[in-house]
């Protein structure tokens, strides 16, 4: 959460809220939905390590506010973040971890927790499928991000079938 509110601020000042509704914006439906608190907890975070400052501003009839910017050594690293290539490979998969040890355990059937799985994927699919076709079709960002999802799905599930080939 911090790199891409920190991104956010790149473009200038902003208070708490006023990211979240961006990340909303941005994302559509498809992203899980930004926690306040957390986005708070993180902005303090952020600004204790000197990588932004807020100020606070006064509302009359308000609350005051507090706006937060970039600072030149958040600068950097929101530019080294973008530089940096995104994600190893998925070699500590959870689903992987129980299907290789549940022959040791007795407690799960593997061909039972491939089925199980692949129902997750197939209902995770159906749910992407009818986010494309909501209130989010026409926002490109967010399309970009539910296709996305959905072809990894798809691999995960063609995926589910070379495990299964392999341990019958």
């Amino acid at each position: 959460m911090r790199l891409p509110l920190m991104a956010l601020l790149a473009k200038g000042p902003a208070h708490g809220y006023e990211l979240k509704t961006e990340l909303e914006k941005l994302f559509g439906a498809a992203y899980p939905q930004p926690n306040i608190g957390q986005i708070y907890v993180t902005l303090a975070r952020l600004e204790k390590s000197g990588l932004i400052r807020g100020e606070d501003v006064t509302q009359s009839g308000r609350p005051n506010k507090r706006i937060y910017e970039l600072t030149d050594a958040g600068r950097e690293a929101v530019s080294a973040w973008f530089e940096e290539p995104s994600s190893e490979p998925r070699v500590r998969d959870e689903f992987f971890m129980k299907l290789a040890l549940a022959p040791a355990t007795g407690m799960a059937d593997q061909v039972s927790l491939i089925n199980r799985q692949r129902r997750h994927y197939l209902n995770l699919m159906r749910a992407m499928s009818r986010l494309a076709a909501g209130e989010d079709r026409d926002n490109r960002i967010a399309q970009l991000l539910i296709e996305g999802a959905t072809l990894h799905l798809q691999a995960d599930l063609d995926w589910l079938e070379r495990c299964q080939e392999e341990l019958e």
